[in-house]
């Protein structure tokens, strides 16, 4: 029987988030209901909202989710009713060109759901990555749900879902950080704190923050980072080079996506250093850089998607060495919220206010 549930909608580019009764179907073939039970507050969310992500409106937001399977679909075996999961937004194929090549975490056909969940009046809502989850319950592909320790708290095992998730893999899989490097991470949002923790925890001996804002430059140094950089009052490239010997640093992550701030990254590594970019730009961004130092500062330069993660594989791993104390998950909930104050945290984030909220339900 299908489900009656309140969640948040966006019904067109611009227009605020509202709270809505929408019909949740049962799981067909493949498919699991989860009763959410946090859900973080994400720029993607907000990039929906505004239009920069698609035109298929009205879409159902959130996707930083972590919750509790209430059923499965025929022929589900991974989870089960009663399991704790975190969802994800790339439900490993298994049989594209990247999966059969032993590269799942480049995914090229993720799975996702057949029916979709729609308002009152029958719309098909376009959920957001595939998840839609600022929802009581939310109706995703088995894949998309990873089971984790249930010890672990909801609101903030959900950020692996996302943003946690891109930074940290950012700095660690796509960057490859290792013991003894430098890093520089741009952009000290809830992505980048997530890099400078992962690069502390990869054993960097110097990681620095680069931010605009003086507030998260002070919060950076509880995520790892050895020193701050305030762009608005020094050149970032001049700063980072002065603080690794005049070198650059061995990694930089650019967790803004604009293109000042990938230049100055490119300019800010290392020779044969590495450019990650991990920050979302909108499709008017454009970037030069002169080919000549291009080939000149060899190195690579590194798209990271969604920090390069394998959900199965990282998801466990990390909300493991939460409980050990070793990766303070708690450390990037700025509030807790319900959902009818989805789009207040919406704007709190626009004005850098917070990291992230989670919604509770």
């Amino acid at each position: 029987m299908p489900h009656q549930v309140k969640a948040v909608v966006a019904r067109a580019p611009g227009a605020p988030a509202t709270l809505e009764t929408v019909t949740v179907p049962d799981p067909g073939p493949g498919e699991a209901l989860v009763n959410i039970q946090a859900c973080g507050v994400c720029h993607t969310d907000l990039h929906y909202l505004q239009g920069g992500i698609g035109t298929e409106f009205p879409f159902l937001l959130g996707h930083e989710a972590a919750g509790v399977v209430e059923s499965v679909g025929p022929d589900v075996t991974d989870v089960a009713e009663g399991d704790f999961v975190i969802l994800n937004w790339r439900a490993v194929c298994g049989s594209c060109r990247a999966c059969r090549r032993g590269r799942p975490w480049y995914c090229f056909d993720s799975l996702g759901v057949t029916q979709p969940t729609t308002l009152d009046d029958g719309t098909p809502l376009v959920a957001a990555l595939g998840i839609g989850a600022f929802a009581e319950k939310a109706l995703v592909a088995a894949g998309q749900c990873t089971k984790v320790n249930a010890a672990a708290p909801a609101a903030a095992a959900g950020l692996l879902g996302c943003g946690v998730m891109a930074g940290f893999g950012a700095a660690v899989h796509t960057g490859g950080v290792s013991r003894g490097d430098t890093v520089a991470v741009i952009g000290c949002g809830g992505v980048g704190m997530a890099a400078l923790a992962g690069a502390e925890l990869a054993g960097a001996t110097r990681v620095i923050a680069v931010d605009i804002d003086a507030r998260k430059l002070d919060l950076a140094r509880g995520f790892g980072a050895t020193h701050t950089v305030d762009s608005t009052a020094t050149d970032p490239v001049q700063a980072v080079r002065e603080l690794t010997g005049g070198f650059g640093a061995d990694v930089v992550v650019d967790a803004v996506g604009r293109p000042e701030t990938y230049r100055q990254a490119f300019y800010a590594r290392d020779l044969a250093g590495t450019v990650v970019l991990v920050g979302v730009p909108t499709a008017d961004r454009t970037v030069q850089l002169p080919l000549l130092d291009v080939f000149g500062r060899g190195g690579a330069l590194k798209s990271s998607w969604y920090g390069d993660c394998l959900p199965s594989r990282d998801f466990p791993q990390l909300i493991d060495l939460h409980l050990r104390g070793r990766f303070d998950l708690d450390r990037f909930v700025s509030e807790t919220i319900d959902l009818t104050d989805v789009q207040g945290a919406f704007d709190r984030m626009s004005r850098g206010e917070v990291l992230r909220s989670v919604v509770r339900l």
